[in-house]
């Protein structure tokens, strides 16, 4: 019985707030793992039901609960051997009309914490099928497995992964690295087993840490002279694959989401320790140092570069006002809230999209075939391609380490492109470009793709667009047998029917709604009508954007009235990370497996 709550330690747990959940090996109960205290008791709280069984002194205790409330006492019901705890529990269709849980989600979410607390073996199975599924998740190697699974289809530059594991004054650090030949960092950090995605004192530390200690070793074994510049923080995490997790008696989560780590003692611990064990994995591996040491000082020389060639652009910018004559089409408004930016494939569709559009806050920027893909070039590479160039400089962010918001002109971004394979890859390698160097775009939700239509169905005066393949056989089907209705009205035994029709009545027929003043057998009558193939609609199937007159890219595509847009959103960075590493990068085999496991799913490719 707990002493403040006069209930179960059990019941106490489950209905009560900032009972709290611990974990941590040595001695248990060293840290806590939760934000708000409020996990296992709110799941309770939404369930309309809940079993917690646990086995303990041979015995197997159970006590159930309908809507957060315990129906009796914790009650033993049987002897069991060994020990542990069993949770079952059914969210409340009243709260949660759809109830859908995703597999891959949940699978996710364990495979990291599996990564983080090594040794521990996570059993999951799914049995909402005829068809059992069991998946296993055990990394003995921890942190250290889980950088390798990280890099597991990327060309490594220190063939042995660097790993420390280290307490001090109660905090224990644990980081592992390793370093590809990417161009871009991928660094993940966690604070007691929460992902800590605004980073917080621990990621400073090791930030740090690592561009002093790789500087440091670099003037040592003098690869870098005394005419030299030190290595830059973006130079030493280039290509960086690494994983920090800390364990903190009472952490400090920063912000309403509790993402990012607050307590200050940390930093200088995290960077205590990797400093010391990183320094001595480099002189214990010199092959490896040498590599790693090469690739921030090739990336140094880059950064340079493209510093020479970023002012040069913003140079260019400033003379030309930020107008690119035959590219940029700018509007009037100079006001970035009510601007926006429509990004389009190809001239010909920027002709019709400049003539449509609304010149008061629609600017239009076209771009010449593909751009370069961002993920498989330098700063340097990319600052010397001219689509690139006008792109940057129409944004008005500046970018990299002068990277403002403050500068952008247009808080709506709209990636057009035709609706084709082609069309596709320009979408991707753009969204490439603005997750990589513009997140900040992303994240405050100024990125859309527009949605052009696939059809123009066409019956006489009646014009339809079809936005999908299901809308386009929806209306084939509603257009040709409301001809056929309005047809079969005209003869002589549906003349006096068509007296009492209204043509909006006969909209509603086609959706098989009652209407009055029609008796059981005329709407029986009118109900048997079939589409005939001899009623022909005219279809036009848009290829392009460029097959789009001015006045129909407007209608369907551009006016703020009926347009249909999709709002660009991240809602896992580590999986976002992962999915564009795997499409983009330079690497031929995770493409591959890629593309055979989505295979399947594909409809209506349009190749």
């Amino acid at each position: 019985i707990h002493r403040q709550t006069k209930v179960s330690a059990l019941e106490t747990v489950l209905t009560k707030l900032h009972a709290g959940a611990k974990f941590g090996q040595v001695g248990g109960y060293k840290v806590a793992g939760g934000l708000h205290g409020v996990g296992v008791s709110a799941v309770n709280a939404l369930s309309s039901w809940m079993r917690a069984e646990v086995k303990r002194d041979g015995k197997l205790y159970m006590q159930e609960y309908k809507r957060g409330k315990p129906l009796r006492k914790v009650r033993a019901i049987s002897r069991a051997k060994g020990t542990g705890t069993t949770i079952i529990f059914e969210p409340d269709p009243q709260i949660f009309p759809e109830i859908k849980f995703n597999l891959q989600t949940i699978l996710n979410h364990l495979r990291q914490q599996a990564y983080l607390t090594k040794g521990v073996k996570i059993t999951t199975k799914d049995l909402r099928e005829e068809e059992e599924k069991s998946y296993t998740l055990y990394f003995e190697g921890g942190i250290l497995s889980y950088v390798c699974y990280l890099n597991r289809d990327k060309e490594v530059k220190n063939k042995i992964p660097f790993y420390v594991e280290k307490e001090i004054n109660g905090t224990r650090v644990e980081i592992a690295l390793q370093y590809t030949n990417e161009y871009t960092e991928t660094v993940f950090s966690f604070a007691n087993n929460i992902y800590t995605s605004e980073g917080g004192t621990h990621l400073s530390g090791f930030r740090t840490a690592l561009t002093r200690t790789l500087n440091n070793y670099a003037r040592e074994k003098e690869y870098l002279k005394e005419k030299n510049e030190n290595l830059s923080g973006d130079d030493v995490r280039e290509g960086l694959n690494a994983v920090i997790s800390v364990k903190v008696k009472e952490p400090q989560f920063e912000g309403q989401t509790k993402t990012k780590l607050g307590n200050a003692e940390v930093r200088s611990i995290v960077d205590s320790v990797f400093l010391e064990s990183f320094l001595a994995f480099l002189e214990e591996h010199p092959q490896d140092a040498e590599e790693i040491i090469k690739k921030c000082i090739i990336s140094s020389r880059a950064r340079l570069a493209a510093k020479t060639a970023r002012e040069t652009i913003l140079r260019k910018g400033v003379l030309e006002g930020f107008a690119l004559p035959g590219k940029l089409a700018d509007c009037s408004s100079r006001d970035p809230e009510n601007s926006e930016l429509y990004i389009v494939e190809g001239d010909s569709a920027g002709g019709s999209a400049k003539q449509g559009r609304d010149r008061n806050f629609q600017a239009i920027l076209p771009l010449r075939g593909k751009i370069l893909n961002v993920e498989r070039a330098r700063l340097d590479k990319m600052l010397s391609n001219n689509e690139i160039k006008s792109l940057i400089i129409a944004l008005g962010t500046n970018i990299g380490e002068q990277f403002d918001i403050k500068g952008l002109r247009y808080n709506r971004i709209i990636i057009m492109t035709d609706a084709d394979v082609d069309g596709a890859h320009i979408r991707t390698l753009l969204l490439t470009f603005f997750y990589r160097y513009f997140p900040e775009i992303i994240k405050r939700g100024y990125l859309y793709i527009a949605q052009p239509p696939l059809y123009r169905l066409q019956l006489g005066k009646e014009i339809e667009y079809a936005y999908n393949e299901e809308k386009f056989l929806k209306l084939q089907e509603e257009m040709t047998k409301e001809k056929r209705i309005k047809k079969e009205l005209t003869g002589k035994k549906g003349k006096k029917v068509i007296k009492r029709l209204r043509d909006e009545e006969i909209k509603r027929l086609r959706k098989e709604e009652e209407i009055e003043g029609l008796s059981e057998e005329e709407i029986k009558r009118l109900r048997e009508i079939e589409v005939t193939p001899e009623k022909k609609i005219n279809i036009q199937r848009y290829k392009g954007l460029g097959e789009m007159n001015a006045e129909q890219l407007w209608e369907t595509t551009m006016d703020p009235k009926q347009r249909i847009m999709k709002q660009v959103i991240i809602e896992d960075a580590k999986e976002a990370d992962e999915i564009f590493s795997i499409l983009m990068s330079s690497e031929v085999a995770p493409r591959k497996r890629f593309i055979q496991r989505k295979a399947k799913t594909v409809k209506n490719l349009d190749i």
